[in-house]
């Protein structure tokens, strides 16, 4: 095990990865003292399985796991608490959504070309852009991106974890937030860039 996998001195972490641990909790659950919350349990969980750390990974990637298993545990209790129709107001209805398409399936208007994906994925405004645009979505759109999109949790998991009905319900929401993400980063950063 080198020395950037050995956890070593538990009194580090905080100072080491408390603002990313910070900083990714944030980005899910949007609440200060919930983010403060789940890097102390991360904290105090890892100071417990110090003894078990196998080295494969460093010390953040570690910390970083055993964040995400606190959020899904935390989403999973909160989640049942967050009302379908909180969210409903800002989502597309039915009617607005379908009018996208025409008979076939196919686009009406067709979307930006947004070029290179490789070239924009390097593109650090871009990311700002993404990450506001991240931010403005209802807060079950949200958490529902970034566990799928970025957390990568599969369909079954996120039924569970966000109480959503079934998967038909979680693509057609997932679908949506997607839509909404692609017309404001349109609207905000690809018109004028």
């Amino acid at each position: 095990m080198d020395a950037e996998a050995d956890p070593g001195d538990p009194e580090s972490w905080l100072e080491a990865h408390g603002d990313a641990l910070y900083a990714y909790a944030l980005l899910r659950v949007r609440n200060a003292a919930t983010a403060e919350d789940l890097v102390q349990d991360t904290l105090l969980a890892a100071l417990g399985a110090a003894g078990d750390f196998a080295g494969r990974s460093n010390v953040r990637t570690w910390l970083v796991g055993i964040l995400k298993h606190k959020l899904v545990d935390h989403l999973r209790k909160s989640g049942r608490e967050v009302s379908i129709a909180s969210d409903g107001a800002d989502d597309l209805d039915a009617a607005a959504w379908m009018s996208k398409f025409d008979g076939s399936g196919h686009w009406i208007e067709r979307p930006l070309d947004w070029g290179d994906p490789a070239a924009l994925a390097e593109n650090a405004a871009l990311g700002a852009a993404m990450q506001a645009c991240i931010e403005r979505l209802p807060e079950r759109a949200r958490m529902l991106f970034v566990l799928r999109e970025i957390d990568g949790l599969g369909t079954d998991e996120l039924i569970e974890v966000l109480g959503i009905s079934s998967a038909n319900n979680l693509w057609v929401m997932l679908s949506r937030a997607r839509e909404k993400l692609r017309t404001c980063l349109e609207q905000g950063w690809f018109k004028g860039a």
